[in-house]
Formats: C-alpha cells, structure tokens, sequence
C-alpha cells in the first residue's frame, strides 16, 4: 500500500513538474510566425507602431515575434514597461548587438547602441554631468537667445520654417556640445548632422532595424562582389560618414582649445578636466567623443518632431492657440519675450506642450533593450537575447488614461487628479524612454521646446495656406521616417501676431 501510494505521489508530482514547466516554458502571445523566417512578413518599414498597437489590440499587454529566431517583444503599457525595464532594468538594460548598425556601420559606440556595462555607464555619468536637471538653469540664457533668433528667421522667410527648426536644433547642440555658432542654412555640420540621422533612422534601422546579417553574423565574411552582400557596400560608405559626423566636430574644439580660441561648452569643461588628472586619457579622450556625439544625434530630430507637431496641432486647433495666447498675454504682457521665469504662471502653455508631446509621440516604439538571461513574467517565459521595445504610441493612446486618445484637448491636463493620475498622465514619464536607458537629454530638450512654443505663441499666428484663388489647402500629414514620427513639409501661414510682435522681434535680434 505504501508503495502504491509513493507511486502516486511521484506520479503527481511529476505531472506537476511537467506541467510546470510547460508553463514556464510558454512564450508571450502574438501573430503566428512562418516556419523558418518566423514573422519577417509582418513587421513595416513604415510606422511599424501602428502595426505594434493592432497587436496589442489582438493580443493583449505583452506581444512576441520572432525573425529568424531573433524574438521581439513589445510592451504595449506603461505599466509593464515599468515592470520590465525599470524594476528589472539590472537584466533589461543591455542593447543589442546590431552587427549591421553597430560593427558595421559604426555605430557601436554612439550611447543609444553602447551594450550594457562600464563604457555604456562611463558615457551617461558624462551626459547627466551636462545635461541632468541641476545643469539646465546653465542653459536658460542660451536656449532663450536662440529661440529668438529662430523668431527673426521665421519673420523673415515663414516659408521655409522647417530649415530654420532644423538650424535651431542644430545651432543649439552644437553650441551647447562643441562651442559652435551656426552662422548659415547651409552649415557644413548641421547638413552632416542631418544625413547621418537620416542614414540611421531610415536606412539602417528602416523596418525594425533587423537586417539577416544580425541573425547571421557570419554573412559579414562574404566578399563584397558575393551575389547579397549589398548590406556590406551600404555599410561602407554609412560607416565613413558616421565617423566623419564623430570626429569633424570633436577635432575642431581641440584645435581651438590648442589656439586658446575655444569657446566653453560640454566638450571643453571635459577636455580640461582631463588634461588635468592625465588619467586614462585614450579611454575617457574615446568615451566623450562618442558621448558628444550622440548627445547632439539624440537630441536633433526629437526636437525638430516636436515643434512641427506643434505647427501643425496650432494649424489645426487655432481656438488652443488663442487660449495660450490670451494666457501669455495676461502674464508677459506684449513689450517683452517670455523667460523661464514666467513658466509657472502659465499652466495652460503647459497644456498644450504636454498633448503636442503626447500626441506627437516623436519616438513611438522607443529604442530597443535586450534581455541580458531568460525571464518568466505572468508566467509567460522571455528568452534571453529577446530585443524589447516600449510601445510609447500605444501607451499615448491608452483610452483608460487618455479619454478620447485621438482628439488634441490640453484641458485634459488642467483637470484636477491625484498623484498617482497626474503621473500617469505626463507623456514625459514615457517619450524619453524608461529605466537606466531613459535620455539623458530629455531635460534639456523639453525646457528648449517650451521656451519655443510659449515664444512662438507670443509673437506668431499659423492658419492655413491659401491657394491663388483664395481656397483654404488642408495640409497632408505623411510620415516617412522609420523611427521619428516627423511630419513632412506641409504648407501653412506664418505671420507675426501684430506690429508690436514684429518690432519686438527686430529690437531683439539687433541687440544680440
């Protein structure tokens, strides 16, 4: 009888074992794979944030695919996302090795593909030494000067606003990170810049970012003239840019510092300090070039993406517009520009910028993690090596938080909530990113996006275009880029709010 009744037991609990483990075992829902290539025909090279939330819609919080058995997991709310990568961010905090993107290209030392581990540390100590919160105030000034300039170019030639956003955000990093003034449309830096961002986001890392080449390293050996090695050729001439787009930049403030003509920024405090302690020089001389970098990479097209959702939100919306307005006109008065100091006697500007944020989402699926070893999460089993991506577009779009998702309403903002509501609420929790890979730059990219929203509205108008028979042209919204949602050029009417607006903006553009 004992034996019949060990028997039983071992029987039971073998079954609970097995059973166990199959659980354990089970992966993450998502749309069924292909034998072999996996789920290669479902991913787009196009807005593929858009085809993540269908997946979320179907399959639920969590969604797993896999292309050639390379597993990609999107978290499709902020809750798991700060489940994941920011309370597990010890095994959820590596990046991927790209062979494509990072050996090949180049790009393997930038911060946003760094692997996890003392050089991916050494590079975000340098970047929260600038750009953390503490340092910001630093910056006031600066961000306040050139936003006024960007005002007298959008007085003198409205047509071409996106070359002068884009000049804005290039002549502010490069002034903050290398000491160099942006004198023309036509920079050398600013167009190196904005080819090599373009390389990055719509070439390389079009369609996911996954070329065969990262699920097969060894097709990196075949010879160039090898029928498919193509990848390599492309690679080639990115990788020279790239490194061209590194060091260009970083050799001229050492060359100035060498001619006692340097002016001081991010690159020079550095640069001094070192000299100073004569301490691995190469290593730290190495991680500041990459850090500068990707610091200027980083913060370049985010901006640009925010201020034309901006344009096209107060095109759109023009009774928003006139709200803010009445708002600044109210605290700021019209003799003078609006400072940081006016920031918190301002709350509906605030508004407005949190849903152009929200709404815009300018990175919607983030940059990828990798898991660095397995992981069991509500009993569903993540292999290690998976890359992870925060599905911001969805989170944005989570009905539970924001009531009528689609519709652009900043009073969304202005209701009174508790803590833990207003938390969830704030699209700056998830649009720079989660856990130990969340940009370090977010601080001072969202003080230079206010300061030009509250300044534009303080001196501009947008409507739309008109045609020359006097017919109103609906922009075409299209978005092309891969990884930035940026709208393309759509055509509106920029003009200043008044005389008084006009003469402010010539006052001050004559006295800097």
């Amino acid at each position: 009888m004992n034996s019949i009744v060990l028997l039983l037991a071992v029987i039971v609990v073998t079954l609970l074992f097995i059973r166990f483990r199959r659980r354990q075992f089970i992966l993450p829902p998502g749309p069924k794979p292909i034998t072999l290539v996996g789920n290669v025909l479902d991913l787009t090279s196009r807005e593929l944030w858009l085809r993540a939330s269908e997946w979320a819609r179907c399959y639920g919080d969590i969604v797993y695919l896999h292309v050639f058995g390379q597993g990609l997991l999107f978290l499709n709310t902020y809750e798991v996302a700060i489940d994941l990568l920011e309370r597990k961010g010890s095994i959820y905090s590596d990046k991927p090795r790209l062979v494509m993107a990072g050996e090949l290209c180049g790009c393997e030392n930038m911060v946003a593909f760094t692997r996890y581990g003392d050089k991916a540390r050494r590079q975000r100590r340098l970047m929260v030494k600038a750009l953390g919160p503490n340092a910001i105030p630093n910056y006031h000034t600066l961000l306040e000067v050139e936003t006024q300039q960007l005002l007298k170019r959008l007085a003198d030639d409205p047509k071409n606003y996106e070359t002068h956003v884009r000049r804005y955000a290039g002549t502010l990093t490069l002034l903050v990170v290398y000491g160099y003034r942006v004198t023309s449309n036509d920079d050398l830096f600013v167009n190196l810049a904005e080819e090599c961002v373009d390389i990055l986001s719509n070439r390389i890392a079009s369609g996911g970012g996954i070329w065969p080449v990262d699920v097969f390293p060894f097709l990196r050996y075949l010879p160039l003239w090898f029928p498919g090695a193509g990848f390599k050729r492309k690679a080639i001439q990115w990788k020279a840019r790239m490194q061209e787009f590194t060091d260009k930049p970083y050799e001229l403030v050492k060359s100035r510092m060498r001619e006692g003509t340097a002016t001081p920024c991010f690159c020079t405090t550095l640069l001094e300090e070192m000299s100073e302690k004569h301490e691995k020089f190469a290593e730290q001389d190495f991680d500041l070039r990459w850090t500068a970098n990707s610091m200027y990479s980083a913060s370049l097209d985010t901006t640009v993406t925010v201020v034309l959702h901006f344009f096209l939100m107060m095109l759109q919306h023009p009774e928003v517009a006139k709200k803010a307005q009445k708002e600044i006109e109210t605290v700021v008065g019209a003799d003078r520009f609006p400072t940081f100091a006016d920031r918190v006697s301002l709350p509906y500007v605030d508004a407005v910028m949190s849903e152009v944020l929200r709404w815009g989402t300018p990175v919607p699926l983030g940059l990828p993690h990798r898991l660095m070893e397995d992981d069991i999460y509500n009993d569903m089993h993540i292999p290690r090596g998976t890359l992870v991506f925060g599905n911001v577009w969805n989170m944005t779009r989570n009905p539970d938080v924001f009531p009528n998702p689609d519709a652009f309403h900043p009073e969304r903002y202005m209701e009174k909530v508790d803590d833990a509501t207003a938390h969830r609420r704030d699209p700056r929790n998830v649009i720079f990113g989660f856990g130990r890979r969340r940009c370090p730059g977010s601080h001072l990219i969202e003080s230079s996006l206010w300061i030009v929203i509250t300044s534009f509205l303080a001196t501009f108008d947008i409507k739309k275009a008109v045609d020359e028979h006097g017919e109103i042209i609906e922009p075409a919204v299209v978005f092309e880029n891969a990884v930035f949602r940026t709208p393309n050029t759509f055509p509106c009417d920029i003009q200043p709010r008044s005389a008084r607006a006009m003469a402010l903006i010539r006052e001050q553009s004559a006295s800097i």
